[in-house]
């Protein structure tokens, strides 16, 4: 890539501090005798790259001008376009021990500034200061409101409206689990609804998520609220239906947004939820009352959030359902991060391929992606930057061709795209199916199953899994020595490496130990098992070392239990097996057990729960 020049001085004003960044960040790029790059806000929609003595940039708002320079920066001279989304957008998840730094997340807004994408979440269930409840974001890396307003202003300069994305009624576990909310608990993770002392809360909690912004919009959250009314509520309140609860603490958040001057969203699941015979919020055929629909507070939007679809319709089938229910509809989408160690692209990218073809047939504005981190945000959040990328080139191109693509990620983001997708097959079986069968988490299950006790071993006989991941090591470390962003495979990379050790390990000490094979034995206790115990200690300081450099350090404790106890299990099997081959121990008992196949199912559908592999037993 040829480098480019800039001269600040002579960029538009609104352009100036988001240049300047990009500048600093992106060093590399930039040379005083480099191509010249000029900028000239236009009133046409859109952008339009000229070669003219140099690049010129003509733009329409500040979004189309950084998507313009990202192109620049992969080389291309002549390109006119106009994004079909009012709103293209991401959401992260910095509630599941993965909060964000404000260095990487400046990062992050820099990649999505280039790419085109024009709105960012930081979802934040406890994450934030309120003033006045020292137990939100507790020991939990909570943002100060000084860091979110330096990041608002960040992203303000990039083009990009930051809007606080918290929680208003469930997935409230983290706050309340401390004593001093107990007089706000329903149940386990759900606000009591209908108590004032609630209603209190929620307004210093709204005012405290919505301080730090620009911008008056809000996301209230209020999904996935199972249970509600089952708890303290029903001892208060008796029986009392869904639709009515939900509607009426609606109606009372509303009040607070209306107060603040904020503009509220909410995912709108629980009306599907509730609607449903079977309870599934994917549900086409639910029908809500017409006297629920009556009293949906209105001036709020509802959200339709669907990540686990391939099918057109499937999509189209959704947005006429939540469409109906009165309210004007924004879409989620999903890029697939969550409950596993790097973004699961290929599924990522059939899904928003789906998602995005319904919202242009639907005519919907407003979509954004979501980036969660369920079980404790193992995953590094920027793998999943291809999938931003494409919801970008989407909006903006109408259609998809990988050249393109693949250019502008390497243009905004620094990386290459294909390799990204290497990655992702630490999680599926790339002979079995191309990775859009489902979002396998292969390489989750595999590196914390108990080593010795091996639940999964029976599926995973024969399926050549030792090979599969050495090849998969070797293709990243080549694609690690690229540099700029993909210095973060180093991280899929190390996990395949250890894979390839641990996959056929308890199989091999199970057969010599059977056979009363001592030098077999011996060579995999001073081989595989040695080498494996290495490269478990160097993943998990690999691990360590992105997460401080991304994360802030609270949360990483929950990971380092997990490899402490690989590590532990490990050295323990070590140690066992020399005292079996040295006379001090007469027998092996886990090795002298038959392993029994649990799942009855091909590799590629087996999908164990993490605390499900570390041991048989339910005591976790």
């Amino acid at each position: 890539m040829s480098t480019l020049s800039l001269d600040l001085a002579a960029c538009p004003d609104e352009l100036r501090g988001g240049l300047a960044e990009i500048l600093a960040h992106r060093a590399d790029a930039f040379a005083d005798d480099g191509t010249p790059v000029t900028f000239a806000h236009s009133a046409e929609p859109g952008f339009a790259i000229s070669a003219d003595g140099g690049i010129a940039i003509r733009y329409h708002t500040k979004t189309d001008a950084f998507r313009a320079l990202g192109r620049a920066l992969a080389g291309e001279t002549a390109l006119a376009q106009a994004s079909s989304l009012a709103m293209r957008g991401a959401m992260v998840d910095v509630s599941r021990n993965g909060v964000l730094t404000v260095p990487a997340a400046k990062h992050w807004l820099r990649c999505c500034a280039l790419l085109g994408l024009n709105m960012v979440m930081l979802y934040s269930e406890d994450t934030y200061e309120v003033p006045g409840e020292p137990f939100f974001g507790y020991l939990r890396g909570r943002y100060t409101q000084a860091e979110l307003k330096e990041l608002d202003d960040y992203a303000f300069a990039l083009g990009i409206e930051m809007i606080p994305c918290i929680q208003a009624l469930a997935h409230l576990e983290e706050i309340l689990q401390w004593p001093a909310y107990e007089a706000v608990k329903d149940t386990w993770n759900i606000l009591l609804a209908e108590e004032e002392a609630t209603y209190a809360l929620l307004e210093r909690m709204l005012a405290a998520a919505s301080a730090p912004f620009r911008t008056r919009r809000i996301h209230l959250g209020m999904d996935e609220a199972w249970g509600l009314g089952t708890g303290r509520f029903k001892q208060l309140n008796g029986e009392k239906g869904g639709f009515e609860i939900i509607n009426d603490h609606l109606a009372r958040v509303k009040a607070i947004c209306d107060k603040l001057g904020l503009q509220p969203m909410i995912w709108g699941d629980m009306y599907i939820h509730l609607a449903s015979a079977s309870g599934n919020i994917y549900d086409y055929s639910a029908q809500v009352p017409p006297e629920v629909l009556d009293k949906i507070p209105r001036g709020v939007d509802l959200v339709y959030w669907d990540y686990y679809h391939t099918k057109v319709e499937d999509y189209t089938n959704g947005i006429d359902l939540y469409r109906a229910l009165g309210s004007p509809v924004l879409m989620a989408g999903g890029g697939w991060t969550w409950n596993r160690l790097w973004a699961h692209l290929p599924y990522a990218f059939a899904a928003t391929h789906a998602c995005l073809t319904a919202c242009t047939q639907k005519g919907m504005q407003d979509y954004f992606i979501t980036l969660w981190g369920d079980d404790g945000m193992e995953c590094d959040v920027f793998s999943a930057l291809p999938a931003l990328a494409l919801v970008a080139e989407y909006a903006y191109a109408g259609t998809v061709e990988d050249a393109a693509l693949h250019a502008q990620f390497r243009g905004a983001c620094d990386g290459e795209m294909r390799d990204f997708f290497v990655g992702s097959r630490i999680d599926y079986l790339a002979d079995a199916h191309d990775g859009t069968k489902g979002p396998d988490n292969m390489s989750k299950w595999l590196l914390w199953e108990d080593p010795l006790l091996a639940l999964t071993a029976p599926n995973t006989a024969g399926a050549g899994l030792r090979e599969y991941y050495a090849g998969i090591a070797d293709a990243l470390e080549a694609a690690e020595a690229k540099g700029g962003l993909n210095r973060r495979l180093e991280f899929p990379r190390r996990i395949a490496r250890t894979l390839s050790l641990k996959v056929e390990l308890r199989r091999g000490l199970e057969r010599a130990y059977r056979a009363g094979d001592t030098a077999a034995l011996r060579a995999l206790l001073d081989g595989d098992l040695a080498a494996l115990r290495a490269e478990m200690d160097g993943l998990w300081r690999c691990h360590r070392d992105w997460w401080l450099a991304t994360y802030k350090p609270f949360g990483l404790e929950v990971i380092e239990l997990r490899y402490g106890g690989q590590r532990t299990r490990l050295h323990s099997l070590a140690e066992r097996v020399g005292a079996y081959l040295d006379g001090a121990l007469d027998s092996i008992p886990e090795l002298d057990a038959e392993l029994l196949k649990i799942w009855d199912c091909p590799l590629q559908d087996l999908s164990p729960d993490r605390p499900r592999v570390q041991t048989p037993s339910t005591i976790k």
